[in-house]
């Protein structure tokens, strides 16, 4: 063999491990899928999602559905070939590890950084409904209840499904009409709707459990209509008052926001 065959046939070896090594080195990326949506009018682990004392309730119908998403966890290896193949997927994402886990370098402060904000979404969702009603949180309480899910991403619904138990439209209706309404978005306690990660694989999931309306934050519409689920209404939102009266003029046939 001559010199340069030599050559060519090293570099090619070295070429050959490079790929290899690329193809099964850990990469710093997770991979998303379509989660959890749960019914916060309902129940959730045998208890109600949304307990209410100190006011009288309504019985409601239709379903107000919260959505979230899953994704690999901190420590799983996230290789080129899931990444290729989360590019040419509808039903999963790729994206960086540090916007799905920005806090947290285990799944023990992961868990417990969610939870936090969790909690702190309950909070300002009874707080932003409550104010939206002129109701004192001295005498109203709510108790949120909800197990295995994380983050603040469910405040828009939280919120929602409080005007909803205690309010409705205001006339006797429920903001539902009946329907099954899904959505996403954070709450402020003064009522703002902020934008969430995962939006179109949250829309897949609504639509999986039977949703044929989301409630998408405004600046997310162009992403929540890659993927959008055919027969999948989006309604645009900012604001909780702008909520309720999009699911008002839906209810009763009049034109409602579109993305």
């Amino acid at each position: 063999m001559s010199s340069r065959a030599r050559a060519l046939a090293l570099c090619t070896a070295l070429v050959l491990a490079l790929l290899a090594t690329a193809a099964f080195a850990p990469l710093p990326y997770s991979v998303a899928y379509p989660g959890t949506t749960v019914n916060v009018l309902g129940d959730d682990k045998g208890k109600p999602v949304i307990a209410i004392s100190g006011a009288g309730t309504r019985r409601t119908t239709g379903q107000l559905r919260m959505t979230a998403i899953v994704a690999t966890g901190p420590d799983a290896p996230v290789r080129l070939p899931d990444i290729v193949r989360g590019w040419f997927r509808t039903d999963q994402a790729v994206m960086p590890r540090e916007s799905v886990y920005p806090v947290g370098d285990s799944t023990e402060e992961i868990a417990e950084h969610n939870a936090r904000q969790m909690r702190q979404s309950q909070d300002t969702a009874a707080a932003a409904a409550l104010r939206r009603l002129n109701r004192s949180p001295k005498d109203v309480k709510v108790k949120l209840s909800l197990a295995d899910i994380g983050g603040p991403s469910a405040g828009l619904m939280f919120a929602l499904g409080i005007v909803d138990k205690l309010d409705g439209d205001g006339a006797g209706h429920d903001l539902t009409g009946g329907r099954t309404i899904a959505g996403t978005g954070t709450i402020s306690a003064s009522g703002e709707v902020g934008a969430v990660g995962g939006v179109p694989l949250k829309t897949q999931a609504a639509h999986r459990d039977g949703a044929s309306v989301f409630l998408v934050p405004r600046e997310e519409c162009a992403a929540a209509r890659v993927e959008l689920p055919e027969g999948m209404r989006l309604i645009p939102v900012s604001t909780l008052n702008g909520a309720v009266d999009a699911l008002k003029a839906l209810r009763a046939g009049d034109t409602v926001p579109s993305c």
